[in-house]
């Protein structure tokens, strides 16, 4: 009998969680549940961001992504993706992604603020939109990189406009979330 693969066998297990969106933070299954203000700062996300979504052929959502030789594997809260990729596919990785966005909450905090952070960076997603429910702030991230993020915008309090660079070329809104 061979050797177990923990970073297939933890993925392949993930993704048959029933019943729940489940999640990998560094080798823990985590279940994904959402409240209701963490609905709404997610809505308020994605309604300002709709009008950019058909000129970018993109999509937003909150669909799979792998981070391959990882014991990682995100549902993140939000993520714009270009819509070529998402036909047929499976888990996507962070590198594919326009923007990913987390709502951190008192249950996800430290690992949106920390953990996804430096692991969003690492797997080149261009673009991390932090939205800090506890703080009360949003911290845009850009430059990704093995050692994380070089540029950071923020954090802003709700209220403050914040400015998604091209291929957005828009102001977020804050006051809502």
């Amino acid at each position: 009998m061979g050797a177990v693969d923990a970073e297939h066998a933890l993925k392949y297990a993930v993704q048959r969680v029933r019943g729940e969106r489940a999640e990998v933070l560094e080798g823990v299954i985590d279940c994904v549940s959402y409240g209701w203000d963490h609905e709404h700062a997610r809505s308020v996300l994605r309604a300002q961001l709709s009008a950019t979504l058909d000129p970018l052929k993109c999509i937003a959502g909150s669909g799979d992504l792998d981070l391959p030789g990882s014991l990682n594997w995100y549902v993140p809260d939000l993520a714009v993706v270009p819509e070529h990729l998402t036909r047929g596919a499976g888990a996507l990785v962070p590198g594919q992604t326009l923007l990913v966005a987390e709502v951190a909450s008192e249950s996800t905090a430290q690992t949106d603020r920390v953990l996804k952070r430096k692991r969003y960076a690492e797997y080149g997603a261009p673009l991390y939109l932090l939205v800090d429910r506890l703080e009360k702030t949003v911290t845009l991230f850009a430059g990704p990189g093995r050692l994380g993020y070089t540029k950071v915008d923020g954090p802003h309090p709700f209220g403050t406009p914040v400015r998604l660079p091209e291929p957005f070329g828009i102001d977020l809104d804050t006051s809502g979330l």
